[in-house]
């Protein structure tokens, strides 16, 4: 009889981490009257990569990426490539309803500094599977950097779906996916056929899709506790599975906190950061801050689930 010799607590291998393991979607910090705070940017990404984020997405959802301008995008993204340098990659969320437009922004973003991209499925139209396709490899063929897609088909009304994925992985500028579809059972499939990164979107999944081969995550809660998410990988990653599960379980206050409570995750995000006293300001609109209940309730599930 033979006997089997595979250590148990070695996890499961997984896909190539293109921009790094742990990223944050980051906020983009504005002044009070709203103008776009740069030195605050800078501020913000340097803690966020001391405190052990790999890559920062900017201009993302988290980062209101539909209430900045063209000009502001670029400029984030040279302000902070200055302050962390190349000490984390930077993913550029250049999504737009309009696939010409989407180019224009990639192409900007390359120029500034960007070392991918974050394309989201276009919103409000619903585009078929084929039409989402064609938009996607017409941003992969005109521009030179990688390329996540966002799958998020709760916002935008479409999914990407498995194997729309499955074929647009043959694109090689297309590397990696950012997942907030919540269908485990198809991320497993494109896990199975593809080498795609897979990035949990979903704080809740950091865990779960890391033990299934995704190769870590695009997180928003992050943005007040970077070293705390770190950690869950690193414990997971050094075998100790028992341990990652229990600070994934210890985040879950926090999580539902900032991600379920009915705002989004922007709106939380800085109002924890503001409580906090780091750089973050006011939402643009028809974003509205959270109220001071709300921050301050923030504020205590942050200091419970940090002291431990």
């Amino acid at each position: 009889m033979t006997t089997d010799k595979t250590d148990s607590t070695t996890p499961a291998p997984t896909h190539a981490a293109p921009f790094g393991r742990a990223l944050c979607a980051m906020i983009t910090p504005f002044t009070e009257s709203g103008a776009l705070d740069l030195d605050g940017a800078q501020r913000l990404a340097d803690r966020l990569v001391t405190e052990g984020c790999d890559g920062l997405v900017l201009s993302g959802t988290t980062g209101e990426s539909p209430t900045t301008t063209d000009a502001e995008k670029a400029s984030l993204v040279r302000a902070v490539r200055e302050a962390v340098g190349d000490r984390a990659a930077l993913v550029a969320g250049v999504g737009t309803a309009d696939t010409r437009h989407t180019v224009e922004l990639s192409l900007q973003a390359e120029k500034a500094g960007a070392d991918g991209l974050l394309v989201v499925s276009p919103y409000y139209s619903r585009p078929p599977q084929d039409a989402l396709e064609a938009h996607f490899l017409d941003i992969a063929d005109t521009v030179g950097l990688p390329l996540a897609l966002y799958d998020i088909p709760g916002r935008t009304g479409t999914r990407i779906e498995p194997d729309t994925m499955i074929r647009l992985a043959r694109h090689p500028r297309i590397v990696a996916v950012k997942d907030c579809a919540y269908d485990l059972l198809g991320t497993q499939k494109v896990l199975a056929r593809t080498e795609l990164a897979y990035y949990a979107g979903c704080d809740e999944y950091v865990l779960a899709l890391r033990a299934i081969g995704a190769s870590g995550y695009i997180s928003t809660v992050a943005n007040a506790a970077p070293r705390q998410f770190r950690a869950i990988l690193d414990a997971f990653d050094a075998g100790d599975t028992a341990e990652a599960a229990r600070l994934q379980r210890r985040a879950v206050p926090l999580v539902e906190a900032m991600m379920a409570a009915g705002l989004p995750g922007s709106v939380t995000a800085k109002a924890l950061l503001g409580a906090l006293g780091l750089p973050a300001g006011p939402v643009r609109q028809p974003l509205r801050p959270a109220g001071r209940e709300t921050a301050d309730g923030l504020r205590a599930v942050y200091d419970e689930f940090t002291a431990g």
